[in-house]
């Protein structure tokens, strides 16, 4: 669908059950065995009805990704939003990122196997400096507050970052591993680090 034009309420309905189903594909056959025939194939409609909505394999995978990202977005920024300071925010941050992670693991798979096979938000790009930066603003309003030590904020916010994709990472090797215990020493971790005095 080249046209730059309103969606329909059915175009709506259908290019988003294209997304959810190249999302479960990714998740349970990767970016590889994801093609244009299988997402077809899920949905229930022809390949031509999936090109029609999405010019190529590549425009419904970024689709497939927009939505998992704008997801975790969403559920972490209203969590954020709703802490009454710094260290709250810090703690929200942690705490929800790993709960939405753990809640939908289709979605973490995404992911992984963009990064992994076309380099999408690969540290460096939009992506990636918009969650640094985020994390940062946080920790300047701890130290404005006098909360935080005056830590270089772009480098805690990158180490903060860090912990949380090797434990997601721990995670999705191991699906035993425990989420909520980790979110827990991982909030502690980054609070003793960052408090001043």
């Amino acid at each position: 669908m080249t046209e730059n034009r309103r969606l329909t309420f059915t175009e709506e309905a259908r290019r988003r059950q294209i997304v959810d189903c190249t999302i479960g594909l990714m998740s349970e056959r990767g970016h590889a065995g994801t093609s244009l025939s299988a997402i077809a194939a899920a949905a229930g409609i022809s390949k031509a009805a999936v090109l029609y909505h999405f010019t190529s394999k590549d425009k419904v995978i970024e689709a497939a990704l927009a939505h998992v990202l704008d997801a975790y977005v969403a559920a972490v920024s209203q969590q954020v939003e709703a802490a009454p300071d710094a260290e709250g925010m810090i703690v929200a941050y942690i705490g929800a990122a790993m709960r939405h992670l753990g809640e939908h693991p289709t979605h973490v798979r995404v992911i992984v196997e963009v990064l992994a096979n076309t380099g999408a938000a690969a540290p460096g790009t939009t992506g990636a400096t918009q969650r640094w930066q985020a994390v940062a603003s946080m920790i300047d309003l701890g130290k404005e507050a006098g909360r935080f030590r005056d830590v270089d904020s772009r480098v805690m916010a990158l180490a903060i970052g860090g912990a949380l994709d090797g434990v997601v990472a721990e995670w999705i090797a191991d699906p035993t591993f425990d989420l909520d215990a980790a979110a827990t020493e991982l909030q502690t971790a980054v609070l003793l680090a960052l408090r001043a005095g």
